[in-house]
């Protein structure tokens, strides 16, 4: 195979042959190193057999297994693990990358560090482990004898459920703070909605490989979207069988990898996804497409009904009506009101159809009302809990530690209110708002002294990244776990690097999406490269430094201890087995009583066969059942939600509810306000007299998360996306036309927030009146081989907040268009 990039596009993507269906090529790869052989910090290897070491890939929540080539001790290639429940021999790029995150120099912290000179000096000295923990415990015990603990904080971008995520969270309760912040996901939003429709916050379940309709509202199915292994898998199959392959519709106003290989592709205007969704609806509901069943028996506040207090409510199906007519919802998305008719029949008659909302990976979060309006259908059409449609599971049988032990003056402070405010008040259903955060900090209102940050780089990939920038110039003390010299830890005060996704032990409890339960655990294939220590070894070891309370809370030896004890719980439920067979898909027969294949007898012998094939899985679901997996107030699924009622009569006290929506940035009034519909704000309708529109995108190919894009990855972008070091942004050609722009122009793009510098590829994919650029480059930090290269979309991002979480909508930032 030729290497080229387009080659590789068409391999990551799934284009001709079925490619990305199956694991890489490797001759790619080959023609990969001989393009990389001469940097200087590319290992060579001494000649000899191929040893293979079998591990899970940490670098996204998908919880891929990947078989990892070694001559003798140097990893020179990374496969997807044949056999693997999740992956069964897929890997995305940036898995298949993953020794050049072990091996560059250049990006890897190598010992802890202290800074000497001031911030941005980039002067460091290096510092023992131990003078490092007890500077940091020396800080923390002075926060706690001045009985304000609760000035400590720790930013945190491991995985929800894993173990290092609680062990860093428990952490910091222990002292006495309740400010452990999270980085925002897809996820984030999901639970929200789900704990306000269905009462519980289990996992995110999708059973897309028995779906025959997938109607995704953004979600970049072959763009890295959930396990993107997985996902390759799903289009292999759906590929070698047309009786297998669903019907796919994919909404966003970008042509992207997945637009292309949907059978139905429909781009409305940015943010105005819940009038489309709601728009289907109102098409179901008026021909009596909808589930009768589920609508009647199972579904609270989709007829009008009457309270307590014999107030009349309009349902949920009413307001549908009267206000989302195909008509209507065609000047507001732009989408032909014929397209909308069609659309909603085809989907209502499908036999097993689902739909799902996010945007892109999944790295960022969405609007609440947009996921509960998309998530009704789902609900309309009787798809929660079936075949093919969203699961209600229970979260995985892992052990709970003891409870932590608090002394008075972490008793006392771990109550107090967040610095972000979520959980009460006017973000009741938000656990964390790094962007409230950044918000506090600047505004004087709360004062950090002491913030440690994980598994993240929040001055780089934070939309509005710019304020969180100016926040960390006023924390006089941060620590820096990550292993990598990016734009964050450049901002420490002390670095204590981790190891890499290679070198250490981790957990993904229930990976992105998965229908089935599965726990997957990675283990060390190298020994550390450098003097670096386990984030979670680390932590131990402070909270022993610190003593009292804090160590009495901490019972465990190390890191694997505290996982160990999580384990348990799923050879205590004897549920589940550990096993690898390529010939197998764990989907296909879910709604079968699963009989398990345990070969383990003792916790100790399950523990060795964890560690060697890393996944246990329950293949098992109990399809049909509505009656009691609803834990609202209803124990029904709520059109009305009455969390969203109770929440704003009680931020509201004594004043009318009504008083207090415009102030939150909620548009509509009366019952709505409880229930999934649009709400016009920002970029959404406006566009011909409200300047153009700026959205980033994320491609496979290119990492926009917390680990910086790999330097052959680099190599595989088009031209038309990344030219030298130019950056270029997708315009439609009539937008193109409007500025006198044409292929290959310059320009400056400027929001309030700043500006950054890229050049034109016009292209008929993307919608008029927006300009798309890609996620992933314009770093500061890292190597030569990312630094300076592109430029970041999220440091002129914009957006308004959601008005019931208060996270950030980033797809209504406005900019103006200068031509250098």
């Amino acid at each position: 195979m030729e290497f080229s990039r387009r080659n590789f596009i068409k391999f990551v993507a799934g284009g001709a042959a079925g490619t990305m269906l199956s694991p890489l090529p490797w001759k790619l790869i080959d023609d990969i190193a001989i393009w990389t052989q001469n940097w200087s910090w590319v290992p060579v290897p001494a000649k000899g057999r191929f040893s293979t070491e079998h591990t899970v890939c940490t670098l996204c929540p998908g919880g891929c297994g990947i078989e990892v080539k070694k001559i003798g001790e140097r990893v020179v290639k990374i496969h997807g693990g044949e056999g693997f429940p999740v992956n069964n021999g897929a890997i995305c790029p940036l898995g298949a990358a993953g020794q050049q995150i072990l091996y560059n120099e250049g990006i890897r912290w190598q010992t802890p560090m202290k800074r000497v000179g001031s911030r941005g000096s980039k002067k460091w000295e290096e510092i023992s482990w131990s003078r490092a923990i007890e500077e940091i415990a020396s800080k923390i015990n002075s926060l706690r004898d001045k009985g304000t603990p609760e000035k400590l904080a720790a930013i945190d971008g491991n995985f929800s459920r894993s173990t290092l995520a609680l062990l860093i969270k428990r952490f910091v309760n222990a002292i006495g703070s309740p400010n452990y912040i999270t980085t925002p996901s897809e996820e984030d939003t999901y639970s929200m909605a789900f704990q306000i429709m269905q009462g519980n916050k289990g996992p995110v379940a999708f059973d897309l490989e028995n779906a025959d309709f997938i109607l995704s509202f953004g979600c970049g199915l072959l763009d890295g979207w959930g396990a993107p292994g997985r996902m390759s898998n799903a289009w292999a199959y759906w590929s070698a069988d047309k009786h297998a392959k669903p019907y796919i519709v994919q909404v966003e106003p970008r042509l992207s990898n997945t637009a292309s290989k949907a059978n139905m592709w429909l781009a409305p205007y940015p943010g105005t996804e819940s009038a489309l969704a709601l728009g289907i609806a109102h098409v179901i509901i008026r021909e009596g497409l909808y589930n009768k069943e589920f609508a009647e028996d199972y579904a609270f506040g989709f007829q009008n009904w009457v309270d307590e207090e014999e107030k009349k409510h309009k349902g949920f199906s009413t307001i549908v009506m009267e206000k989302y007519t195909p008509q209507a919802v065609q000047k507001i998305t732009g989408i032909d009101s014929k397209e909308i008719i069609n659309l909603a029949k085809k989907f209502a008659t499908a036999s097993r159809p689902i739909a799902l909302a996010g945007r892109g990976k999944g790295i960022l979060p969405g609007s609440l009302y947009d996921f509960m309006s998309i998530h009704s259908l789902n609900a309309l059409v009787g798809r929660i809990n079936k075949k093919g449609g969203v699961l209600v599971p229970d979260e995985l049988p892992l052990a709970q530690w003891p409870d932590i032990e608090y002394d008075s003056v972490a008793a006392d402070s771990v109550a107090k209110e967040r610095i972000d405010k979520a959980g009460r008040g006017q973000y009741p259903f938000a656990e964390s708002l790094i962007n409230k955060f950044a918000q506090a900090v600047n505004d004087g209102s709360s004062v950090v002294e002491t913030l440690l940050i994980f598994s993240s780089n929040p001055a780089y990939n934070t939309p509005n990244n710019t304020d969180f920038i100016k926040a960390l110039d006023k924390i006089p003390f941060i620590v820096s776990f990550s292993p990598f010299i990016d734009e964050t830890s450049l901002f420490a005060d002390l670095i204590l690097p981790d190891h890499t996704h290679l070198e250490k032990m981790m957990d993904t409890a229930w990976p992105a999406g998965l229908q089935y339960p599965v726990y997957t655990l990675s283990r060390p294939v190298i020994k550390p490269l450098y003097h670096t220590r386990h984030s979670g070894d680390v932590i131990v070891s402070l909270a022993k430094k610190i003593g009292g309370s804090v160590a009495r809370s901490f019972i465990w030896d190390d890191f694997e201890h505290a996982l160990k004890d999580r384990v348990k719980g799923l050879y205590e439920s004897g549920r589940g087995e550990i096993s690898s067979n390529k010939e197998v898909s764990p989907w296909k027969n879910l709604n079968a009583a699963h009989l398990s294949k345990k070969t383990y007898t003792s916790f100790d012998s399950m523990w060795e066969e964890l560690r060697g094939i890393g996944c246990w899985f329950e293949p098992e679901h109990s399809f049909g059942n509505w009656s009691n997996i609803f834990h609202t107030k209803t124990k029904k699924f709520e059109f009305f939600s009455t969390d969203i009622d109770d929440s704003l009569k009680g931020y509201a006290g004594k004043r009318p509810v009504q008083d207090i929506l415009a102030t939150l940035g909620i548009s509509s009034s009366g019952d709505e306000v409880n229930m999934p519909h649009y709400e016009k704000k920002g970029a959404k309708g406006e566009r011909e007299d409200n300047g153009i529109v700026f959205l980033p995108f994320e491609i496979i190919n290119l990492a926009s998360g917390w680990v910086g894009n790999p330097p052959f990855l680099n190599k595989t972008l088009f031209e038309s996306q990344l030219k030298r070091d130019d950056i270029f942004a997708e315009i439609n050609p009539k937008t193109a036309s409007q500025y006198g722009l044409k292929e290959g122009s310059r320009i400056t793009v400027r929001s309030s927030k700043g500006e950054i510098r890229v050049r034109v590829h016009i292209f008929d994919g993307a919608r008029p009146g927006i300009i798309f650029v890609p996620a992933g480059l314009g770093h500061t930090a890292y190597d030569k081989y990312l630094k300076g290269k592109g430029a970041n979309p999220y440091t002129i991002i914009d957006g308004t907040e959601d008005p019931l979480t208060g996270q950030p909508v980033w797809w209504d930032t406005r900019v103006e268009i200068l031509k250098i």
